[in-house]
């Protein structure tokens, strides 16, 4: 690799920092650093949606999982889970974002304190941080993936926890003097880039490839779009469980999780918010495919090897960049790899900053905070977060090698543990009027309870379950995690319907939302 290419990846990480400060400005408000004054077009937060949940996770591991796909599971059945996910969205965009707008809410978790009491919205604002803290300290490592490898060209041999620190830096800057508006501007950009970036790989590997690859990889079901067949409890991407579980996966992630939330309420109504939304979810579907498409490419590039025994490299992550620093002339390898890194600066340390100011410490502090202690607190505890999500982010590069996952799938697992409890209580309050706070808060410990004990503890032999705490074998396989979030919130309505049996016929626990929704 060749000076060209350093220069224009640190160019861009110099650079993008340098650009998000100047689109974000001064912040006056807390209104404006945590939800830009909402005045940003819906097109640009479509794109900051998309940006935010892609990451180099998308960009590094789902063109893995086309490379690594057996004849059996299907090269492009990990597409089940984008359909599910356009279905998730249209239903958040009609349910849940009128209430949150309409509200003029900061926060999702705004809305349940609005109708259950502050105890469930701080309940459910730490699960969100933690949960949220966990997910991107594995997106923030998987950056220093290719990093890593760039590096090695040079002969430097640096630690991911060197790597991360340096990342975390960066997507600090811009977050903590440009605010959220800095934030989506700097996701809309970023995604052209690394799309971009993509066009170039595939542009490359087509001048590359023996004749007759299409024909050889339709022959062993690369292209193979459903999975009717494998079990739908612990196939990979079985049909009913990925659109299923990738529909409610979705709802979970766009209209429960403030990462996503706090983009979609910069936007100037509800209107623009759904339409933001729901493209959003078409643009996902497209981009899978072209990140599936450049794994089948590298699978017919490389002939299928085992990417760890036959290649030498740490994990089976590290492909796609191998084949970018090695294979990619010089200039276009620098520009991919400042792309792969664009669709890693997408910040999240806005959400968790606005999340733990105003659904944590305002309800603990228990007394009103002007709005300059509110922007205050939110870039304190922008740093303070930045720090944690650097040391999370090198515990997981510490302990990847002992894994099999992708780490797009480790990601997703890891939402699994709590994002069917958190949507369930959304869901809960609007299906049952006369749930309370108490009934909400049981409903939920029981879910996080309930799903970890069956991510844990629940394993088939073929499909006879069995309670058994050992790690998962070829003879007795985990549930598929596609379904840890349908259950999740189907234990949560059970138990939370349940108990609010107990409660009088009386007048229901009035939705303010609902209401201002309706108006």
């Amino acid at each position: 690799m060749r000076a060209l290419d350093l220069a224009i990846i640190v160019l861009f990480l110099v650079g993008m920092p340098l650009l998000g400060m100047a689109i974000g400005g001064r912040q006056k408000s807390s209104t404006d650093y945590f939800v830009s004054e909402k005045r940003i077009s819906w097109w640009v937060v479509c794109l900051s949606v998309v940006s935010a949940e892609t990451s180099t996770l998308t960009v590094l591991s789902v063109p893995v999982i086309a490379y690594m796909a057996t004849p059996a599971q299907g090269g492009m059945t990990y597409l089940t889970l984008a359909l599910g996910y356009i279905v998730g969205r249209i239903i958040v965009s009609f349910v849940l974002l009128p209430r949150y707008i309409a509200g003029d809410l900061v926060t999702a978790y705004a809305f349940l304190g609005k109708r259950y009491g502050n105890g469930m919205r701080a309940t459910a604002s730490v699960t969100f941080l933690f949960t949220r803290l966990l997910a991107d300290g594995i997106r923030l490592f998987a950056t220093a993936i290719p990093i890593k490898v760039v590096l090695a060209q040079y002969g430097i041999t640096a630690s991911y926890w060197v790597i991360v620190l340096a990342l975390g830096i960066v997507i600090v800057l811009y977050s903590f003097f440009g605010g959220v508006r800095a934030v989506v501007w700097v996701d809309a950009i970023q995604m052209l880039w690394y799309v971009l970036g993509g066009i170039v790989v595939i542009w490359v590997l087509a001048g590359r490839l023996p004749d007759g690859w299409l024909g050889k990889a339709a022959d062993v079901n690369k292209f193979q779009l459903f999975d009717f067949t494998s079990s739908p409890l612990t196939g990979a991407y079985p049909f009913i469980a990925a659109f299923f579980g990738g529909a409610l996966l979705s709802m979970a992630s766009h209209g429960a999780d403030q990462l996503i939330v706090q983009r979609l309420m910069a936007t100037r109504d509800v209107k623009s918010a759904q339409k933001a939304l729901i493209a959003s979810g078409f643009v996902v579907f497209l981009q899978f495919a072209f990140f599936l498409f450049i794994g089948v490419m590298m699978w017919a590039f490389y002939a299928g090897v085992d990417p760890v025994k036959d290649l030498g490299l740490g994990n089976k992550d590290e492909l796609f960049a191998h084949f970018i620093v090695n294979d990619l002339p010089s200039g276009l390898s620098g520009f991919v790899i400042a792309g792969i890194l664009a669709a890693a600066l997408s910040s999240s340390l806005g959400a968790l900053a606005s999340s733990t100011v105003t659904d944590v410490y305002e309800r603990v502090r228990k007394t009103p905070m002007t709005d300059d202690e509110r922007l205050r607190h939110g870039r304190i505890w922008t740093l303070v977060w930045a720090g944690l999500l650097i040391v999370c982010a090198g515990l997981f590069a510490s302990s990847n090698k002992t894994t099999a996952d992708p780490i797009v799938v480790q990601a997703l697992g890891i939402a699994g543990y709590t994002y069917g409890a958190l949507l369930g209580a959304f869901l809960l309050g609007l299906v049952f009027k006369r749930v309370t706070q108490v009934d909400a808060i049981i409903a939920f410990v029981t879910t996080v309870l309930v799903v970890g004990f069956v991510i844990l503890g629940v394993k088939f032999a073929g499909s006879t379950p069995t309670i058994d705490f050992a790690k998962a074998d070829a003879t007795r396989k985990s549930l598929t995690g596609w379904w840890n979030t349908p259950l999740g919130v189907a234990v949560t309505l059970v138990v939370g319907g349940l108990l609010s049996l107990r409660h009088s016929r009386g007048v229901p626990v009035r939705d303010e939302l609902d209401v201002q929704a309706k108006a």
